[in-house]
């Protein structure tokens, strides 16, 4: 009998705070304009109700928030709720990242994320100082990105470096010769020719980037939710196309948010939803149908993005190269920068496609260290064949399969659903500009700063792919 009571008891509670939040809004609706609701558990759920949800409490989700809040125009009309699963970004691909920015890629619409990005980096405490509070210091090293091509990709860089000057990038190819001449300690064996960037481009702090966004976003009103969108309600409109095919609309009533450690769940009423969840954005798409349709129709189409693990190895060199240190790119994919002084720096690279590893965890490989990375940093500086590996981490990338490239604006099937997702690396230097065009999208109608409609998902609909070469 104890064992049944005890089952009952528990059955109540799961269903408890359903029940709740219909009898929080029968006492709402009876009471317009009143704040007041009956029957708190827990003061930290978030509110039943909001303009926009944006799920994703990275630098992505935190830049939406702000340039929202920015960009209303009366103080306070929107109500914005950042929900983040994870309050102590131990696992974040953010502050996971190695927070380089830089204006060399191959597409002009990167180059011009990345200009303007590096432009509210420069004058970041115009538009994230808090009143009372200490000022923004990005630590923004602008030692720039060094590029290094072989013969066979050579050809590459010259078309690439084309189109970063006329996009308005400060960038400069240089000989082996000037390469050794500029960076002595660079064996210069292999390479035909480099690029490297004179301005706008180095590192920064990616931790402080992410609570600049939020400690600002929040002194403007907005509210942060800790929890995970688990499932959305929607209503579905069906419609018959030219074809003759039925067609399904969704459009997201609210979204059910599991708060941490706990049975209880807030439903939460909203308007828009911002899908800006990173490497688990198309995770957070499936729960809406999104790809589960018939193959060969728009909805059978899921979203591309995916969690690929990174490893980044901090290492020790006494001798290794000094203060002009820039963001080094080798061509064989292993890249080194840098890590404050002392003759520190962090290394890493991509795996082959049929290398990627285990992301059920982010423990760290130190054998892909010893075999694919500290060759290569040995050959092209000398000076790492004497360097030690002092501590390591990994982290996800919001990896786009479908081109390597972000995702930006509404699902054509969901019609208040817009995505910041898919930048497979680039997502932290992008999420100033980023933010600002969602903001445009969604309280303007279209973009007014930069246009990024070739971003959409219209290129993943017609299969038609912009390849970005320079993916690091």
């Amino acid at each position: 009998c104890f064992l049944l009571s005890l089952y009952y008891s528990n059955l109540k509670l799961q269903y408890l705070p359903a029940e709740l939040a219909a009898m929080r809004k029968r006492a709402a609706d009876a009471l317009p304009g009143s704040s007041w609701t009956p029957f708190e558990l827990n003061p930290h759920l978030p509110p039943e109700r909001a303009d926009i949800v944006i799920v994703g409490g990275g630098v992505v989700g935190w830049s939406i928030a702000y340039w929202l809040k920015q960009k209303e125009r009366v103080r306070g009309a929107l109500k914005v709720v950042v929900v983040e699963k994870d309050p102590t970004y131990s696992q974040a691909s953010t502050v996971l990242s190695a927070g380089g920015i830089r204006q060399q890629f191959s597409l002009p619409e990167n180059i011009q994320l990345s200009l303007a990005s590096a432009d509210f980096m420069r004058n970041i405490n115009e538009h994230l100082d808090v009143l009372n509070e200490d000022p923004v210091d990005l630590q923004f090293n602008q030692s720039g990105y060094l590029f290094l091509a072989s013969e066979n990709v050579a050809h590459i860089m010259e078309e690439n470096y084309s189109t970063q000057r006329y996009a308005g990038a400060k960038v400069s190819l240089l000989s082996p010769t000037q390469l050794k001449d500029k960076f002595p300690w660079i064996n210069t064996d292999g390479v035909v020719l480099a690029s490297y960037g004179l301005e706008n481009e180095g590192w920064f702090d990616p931790w402080t980037l992410l609570n600049a966004f939020r400690r600002k976003a929040i002194s403007m009103g907005v509210i942060q939710c800790c929890g995970e969108v688990t499932d959305f309600q929607y209503t579905v409109n069906v419609m018959t196309n030219a074809a003759g095919d039925n067609v399904e609309f969704r459009r997201i009533k609210s979204v059910k948010v599991q708060m941490p450690h706990s049975l209880e769940y807030q439903p939460m009423e909203c308007a828009i939803v911002v899908n800006a969840a990173g490497a688990f954005s198309g995770k957070v798409a499936e729960m809406l149908g999104i790809g589960f349709g018939p193959k060969d129709t728009i909805a059978g189409i899921p979203v591309p993005v995916e969690p690929r693990k990174r490893y980044v190895y901090v290492v020790h060199c006494p001798d290794g190269p000094g203060l002009d240190t820039p963001f080094l790119i080798d061509y064989s994919g292993v890249y080194f920068r840098r890590e404050g002084l002392g003759g520190n720096y962090i290394a890493g690279a991509s795996p082959e496609e049929a290398e990627e590893p285990d992301i059920s965890n982010l423990e760290v490989d130190h054998q892909f260290f010893e075999e694919k990375i500290w060759p290569s940093l040995a050959y092209r500086v000398p000076a790492f064949e004497r360097l030690k590996v002092t501590s390591a981490w990994a982290g996800f990338y919001d990896y786009n399969t479908f081109d390597q490239n972000g995702i930006i604006g509404m699902h054509p099937l969901v019609n208040n659903m817009y995505f910041a997702t898919g930048f497979s690396g680039h997502g932290l230097q992008h999420s100033p500009a980023v933010g600002r065009a969602v903001a445009e999208l969604i309280l303007d109608g279209n973009f007014k700063t930069l246009d990024l409609s070739e971003l959409s998902f219209k290129r993943i609909l017609a299969q038609e792919p912009m390849l970005e070469r320079n993916i690091v």
